[in-house]
C-alpha cells in the first residue's frame, strides 16, 4: 500500500493523481451538499413519475397525478372567455351611444377595439393609427366620410371601394389628364396650393380658380372644403392623403390614385366592428 501524500502548502491529502507535477487535492464536498444533491435526484425522479415528463413517439408520459399545463390553460381560457362574453353580449345588443353611456362597458369595448386594431389595421394605418402616404391618420379630425361613431362604423363595416360589398363607400375622382391640358392642370394645382400656402407662380392662381369652379367644385365644394357625402377631401386645409405640393397635386389631378379599404363587417362581425369603431373614435379625432 503506497504512502499517502500530503500537500506541503495546504496540509491536505492529495488524491494520488498527478499531471506535469501538479497534484490534485482531496477536498470532498460537504456532506450536507452531497445529501442535497442526492435529494434533488430523488425529487427529479418523483416529479417525472407524478407529472407529464418523458416524450414518447406520439405523446408523452401523463404522470400519476393527471395534471397537465395545457388542460389548465384551456380551463383558464374558458373562464376568461365566459367573463368576456358578459360584456360582448351586452355590446352586441347595445347601440354605440348606449355603450358610450356605460363607462365600464365603454372601457371594455375600447380595449377590445385596440386589440382588434393591432391585428387587422396597423398594416395600413400604423401601430399608432398615424397613417402614412395614402393611408389616413385616424388621430386627427380630418374625415373623408365623417368622424361620428355612426360614420366610422359604416366605413369599417362596408369598406371603401371594396367591390365585394354592395354597400361599400364609393368615390372616384376622374383622370383629368384626359380632359384638361397640361397648362390647365398646373393652374388648378397652383390654385389648390394657394388655399393654404404659396404657389410657385401666383399668376396661375386666378385661371386655376376658374378651372376649379368648372371641374372640381361639384365634388370638393365651391370653397374646396370637401363633401363627406361623396368622400371628397377638404383641399383648403394642410392635411393631404395621397400627395402634396404643386407637382404632387398636379399628378393626382392628372391620374388620381384610388385606395381600397376592405369591408370588415363580414370578416369580424358586428360586435368587433363596434369595438373598433369606439376605439378609433376615442383616439382624439372622433366627432
Amino acid at each position: 500500500m503506497s504512502e499517502k501524500h500530503i500537500d506541503d502548502i495546504s496540509g491536505v491529502e492529495t488524491t494520488g493523481h498527478e499531471w506535469d507535477g501538479i497534484r490534485e487535492l482531496n477536498n470532498p464536498m460537504p456532506r450536507w451538499w452531497v445529501w442535497t444533491f442526492y435529494a434533488t435526484i430523488l425529487w427529479g425522479i418523483a416529479y417525472t413519475i407524478a407529472f407529464p415528463a418523458w416524450p414518447l413517439i406520439s405523446g408523452s408520459t401523463q404522470g400519476l397525478l393527471g395534471w397537465h399545463s395545457r388542460a389548465e390553460f384551456v380551463a383558464e381560457s374558458a373562464d376568461a372567455k365566459a367573463a368576456q362574453n358578459v360584456y360582448l353580449d351586452k355590446i352586441a345588443s347595445s347601440s354605440l351611444e348606449e355603450i358610450q353611456a356605460d363607462s365600464e362597458l365603454m372601457q371594455f369595448a375600447v380595449a377590445g377595439g385596440a386589440a382588434a386594431f393591432k391585428i387587422n389595421c396597423i398594416q395600413c394605418h400604423g401601430s399608432g393609427a398615424e397613417g402614412g402616404n395614402g393611408y389616413p391618420n385616424l388621430n386627427d379630425d380630418d374625415w373623408l366620410w365623417g368622424g361620428k361613431v355612426g360614420d366610422i362604423q359604416t366605413t369599417i363595416t362596408h369598406g371603401i371601394r371594396f367591390t365585394e360589398d354592395s354597400d361599400t363607400r364609393l368615390s372616384e375622382m376622374p383622370a383629368f389628364g384626359e380632359m384638361l391640358k397640361s397648362d390647365e392642370i398646373r393652374e388648378v394645382a397652383a390654385y389648390v396650393v394657394s388655399l393654404n400656402g404659396t404657389p410657385h407662380d401666383a399668376s396661375l392662381v386666378a385661371p386655376g380658380a376658374q378651372i376649379f369652379a368648372d371641374n372640381c367644385a361639384s365634388c370638393h365644394g365651391e370653397d374646396a372644403k370637401g363633401n363627406r357625402d361623396m368622400g371628397a377631401p377638404n383641399l383648403a386645409d394642410s392635411i393631404w392623403l395621397k400627395s402634396h405640393g404643386e407637382e404632387g397635386i398636379a399628378a393626382q389631378v392628372r391620374l388620381p390614385k384610388h385606395g381600397v379599404m376592405p369591408a370588415w363587417g363580414a370578416r369580424l362581425g358586428d360586435t368587433t366592428v363596434k369595438q373598433l369603431t369606439l376605439f378609433v373614435h376615442s383616439l382624439g379625432g372622433g366627432e
